[in-house]
């Protein structure tokens, strides 16, 4: 196992260790409810299998990493937000990081449109990548 599987290996088993069960069962049910895409920029997540997610889409481990599946929560806890199935959407590490960066996040729905309007300029992700996953539909 090389550097970079072995660490990701190690944030999955530690993710699942610091998740709590609802917001778990909330992701992935979510991921299920949305045919396993990304609610912001709609491209294929993983969520329990890095090694064949990347095969699959002809990505290095490295990439596959942004296309992990994590739980958003459409109202940020520290604003009141809770861990129901009515607040937690799946978005790729990428979109839900990216989100988070800025000192004042966007909404979720204007994060949408940005990501959207992004995408379709070829910003978005990597170009290259993204068009990889946009093939394989």
């Amino acid at each position: 196992m090389d550097d970079s599987a072995y660490a990701l290996s190690f944030v999955l088993k530690m993710e699942r260790f610091c998740m709590t069960k609802t917001i778990l069962k909330a992701r992935n049910n979510q991921m299920y409810k949305q045919s396993g895409r990304c609610y912001y920029c709609q491209r294929p997540m993983w969520s329990n299998d890095p090694n064949t997610f990347a095969k699959k889409h002809q990505l290095t481990l490295k990439q596959a990493a942004l296309f992990r599946c994590t739980a958003e929560h459409l109202t940020a806890r520290c604003d009141g937000g809770k861990n129901s199935q009515s607040n937690i959407v799946a978005a790729c590490l990428y979109c839900n990081k990216t989100r988070h960066l800025s000192k004042r996040p966007l909404t979720p729905s204007r994060y949408l449109t940005r990501v959207r309007k992004r995408l379709s300029a070829g910003k978005w992700h990597m170009a290259q990548v993204s068009n990889n996953l946009e093939l394989t539909k």
